[in-house]
């Protein structure tokens, strides 16, 4: 009977320096979908604003020139290759991709619906942080305390005239994407590490 008792002394005061630990240290506070998203959001309003890249396909072209924003020129004699130059309220919605007025319409065939341009919009906006999900903790080299959530990145079309938000609506064009976002505990408060 007395050998088990300096065992049990010695079970106990683990036990008691465990809790002593254990209390010692200060549980991070909650990092809730709100704050995360705030976080996000924060960043991308820091950044400058951009405008939106739009790629115009063979659908796109014929909805443009319906809605005025380029007007044909010239047709090439195969019949399929064009010339169309931006009109004043195209110039007011997009620029080209060479800074020019002109877009050289050149698909491959007269059944080729795969030729595409791209145009950036003159409204330039703050991409916009949707969907947070909720925060979970993580491990990141150098970080005590990290979170990680899943959100969608969405490009915002306010200012941009319809006919081109319609344009931006064809296959080919991404308005939204997924993405990920690290938090680390930092003097107390969370702070977004990057956006992947």
């Amino acid at each position: 009977m007395r050998s088990k008792m300096p065992l049990q002394i010695l079970g106990a005061a683990a036990l008691l320096s465990v809790g002593l630990f254990v209390a010692g240290c200060k549980s991070a506070p909650e990092l809730t979908q709100a704050q995360a998203q705030s976080l996000i959001q924060a960043k991308y309003d820091a950044t400058p604003p951009v405008g939106a890249t739009v790629v115009v396909n063979d659908l796109g072209m014929r909805q443009g020139a319906v809605a005025k924003l380029w007007d044909r020129t010239t047709i090439y004699p195969n019949k399929y290759w064009a010339d169309f130059k931006l009109t004043d309220a195209g110039k007011k919605a997009v620029k080209l991709a060479n800074g020019g007025d002109k877009i050289e319409w050149r698909p491959e065939s007269l059944s080729d619906t795969s030729f595409t341009i791209t145009v950036t919009t003159v409204a330039a906006n703050h991409l916009k942080a949707h969907n947070v999900g909720d925060p979970t903790d993580e491990m990141l080299p150098g970080s005590d305390a990290a979170k990680g959530a899943s959100f969608n990145e969405a490009v915002d079309m306010t200012g941009v005239p319809d006919a081109v938000q319609q344009i931006a609506r064809n296959p080919g064009n991404t308005l939204s994407t997924k993405r990920h976002a690290d938090f680390v505990l930092t003097n107390g408060t969370w702070t977004l590490q990057g956006i992947n």
